[in-house]
């Protein structure tokens, strides 16, 4: 079977836009790996690194943009959560390409008790693999990271009206290991 001239370059820009789409988003931390680390400044300005919670579980939730309703729901449900994750002994982190100044609006406006990092420059989400290149935000993924600093479990499809309570039911069965 012979293709034709015009059938070889489309088959050959196909591949091509394929191949740029996948090197275009950095490879998710796999479970099992370390996770990337991070030094970001949060809602009041303090700078939190992921060494901070050593010892600790993480939630490190990448959300598109504050005050939105999709990303207000999910910040909304781990506030109200907050105490069954604490009990787990893990501690909750969002993190979008927005500024802390517009962080500190939306943790003030929704009382939300976690630390929201900013990251303008999309560096530390493009090493979640939560970014495509030239996305102005964040793709909704969250990663469990153990005590040991481990990603434990990778969540790429969220729904944010359930998505806390899915978080502390895998806590609940992943410490038990």
């Amino acid at each position: 079977m012979r293709r034709s001239g015009s059938a070889l370059v489309s088959a050959f820009l196909a591949a091509a836009l394929l191949l740029g789409w996948a090197s275009a988003r950095a490879a998710l931390p796999a479970a099992g790996a370390l996770a990337p680390a991070f030094s970001l400044a949060d809602q009041t300005g303090k700078t939190r690194t992921l060494a901070e919670f050593s010892g600790k579980w993480v939630v490190l939730y990448f959300y598109p943009k504050d005050d939105t309703p999709g990303c207000t729901e999910e910040a909304c449900k781990f506030r109200d959560d907050i105490f069954a994750v604490e009990q787990m002994g893990a501690q909750v982190v969002g993190v979008s390409l927005d500024d802390s100044a517009s962080h500190a609006q939306f943790a003030k406006k929704y009382s939300l008790p976690f630390p929201l990092l900013a990251d303008p420059t999309g560096a530390v989400t493009r090493s979640y693999g939560a970014l495509t290149q030239g996305s102005r935000y964040a793709e909704r993924y969250t990663f469990l990271i153990d005590p040991a600093g481990k990603v434990a479990k990778v969540y790429t499809s969220v729904e944010t009206s359930r998505h806390s309570v899915e978080v502390i039911e895998d806590l609940k069965r992943l410490s038990k290991r």
